[in-house]
């Protein structure tokens, strides 16, 4: 169990931030990657929302553990450590501190999540922060934990898999957002992504999904997993789509 500052304070160091042009401060997007870490694409997402007036922080929750690629997509991808709802405490420090960033605007931030990150984001909103414990995502004062200047939420083929709180349990509380929806995701289907948006959508949370003909982890180039492939048009595509739901927030 650790505090939200000490978590943050774990995480700090990893963080990549990129700035916009000129003279801050700047609404914040925080990008919480999938269990493959930081790669090309996050990059090319994170490009995208400086140039549309975002200050971009991915949070790189593997290396902050001291934890090496392999070792994460052997034990991490694989759903033996650090599931959603423990990472959901890497989600819950950063949305309480990042306004503490140079140049940024606590009062504006949205978070993005790709597969495990999505994952940990749609966690955070079932657990009950207003009550003491945390154990579930290893925090010891959840209750600190200060969503006011969270404005919405980007979920790219977020994981939600059997073992996934959303399957399960209603979000406690409402955060609207952008959910892509590959219509060849090995992961899930229509009907498991509607089970957990049903749950996500019990808090009234708005929740527009946009379905799009490519597989799991589309946008990610260099994967060599046979269910996968890489699009560079949908990528394209849902990098725009990334950066116009950024600027209408």
């Amino acid at each position: 169990m650790t505090t939200l500052a000490e978590r943050w304070a774990m995480l700090e160091p990893s963080l990549v931030v990129r700035r916009p042009d000129g003279p801050g401060p700047f609404p914040v997007v925080l990008l919480f990657p999938g269990c493959g870490g930081i790669r090309e694409h996050l990059h090319r997402y994170a490009n995208a929302a400086a140039k549309a007036g975002w200050m971009a922080v991915t949070v790189e929750s593997f290396k902050a553990r001291g934890w090496s690629e392999a070792f994460v997509r052997s034990l991490v991808c694989t759903g033996f450590l650090l599931r959603g709802g423990a990472r959901a405490g890497d989600v819950m420090a950063a949305v309480t501190h990042a306004g503490s960033l140079p140049d940024a605007d606590p009062t504006k931030i949205a978070v993005a999540g790709w597969s495990h990150g999505g994952w940990a984001i749609m966690d955070v909103m079932t657990l009950p922060l207003d009550e003491p414990g945390g154990a579930e995502a290893g925090i010891s004062d959840p209750e600190n934990t200060d969503l006011s200047g969270v404005k919405g939420a980007f979920l790219a083929y977020p994981y939600i898999g059997f073992i996934t709180a959303s399957r399960h349990r209603d979000w406690k509380r409402r955060l609207d957002g952008l959910v892509v929806i590959p219509t060849r995701d090995h992961m899930a289907g229509k009907k498991q992504y509607d089970q957990a948006l049903t749950h996500a959508r019990a808090s009234g949370s708005v929740l527009q999904e946009w379905p799009i003909d490519a597989t799991h982890a589309f946008d990610e180039p260099g994967l060599t997993h046979p269910r996968i492939h890489y699009d560079p048009r949908a990528t394209v595509k849902t990098i725009k789509r990334f950066a116009d739901w950024l600027k209408s927030l």
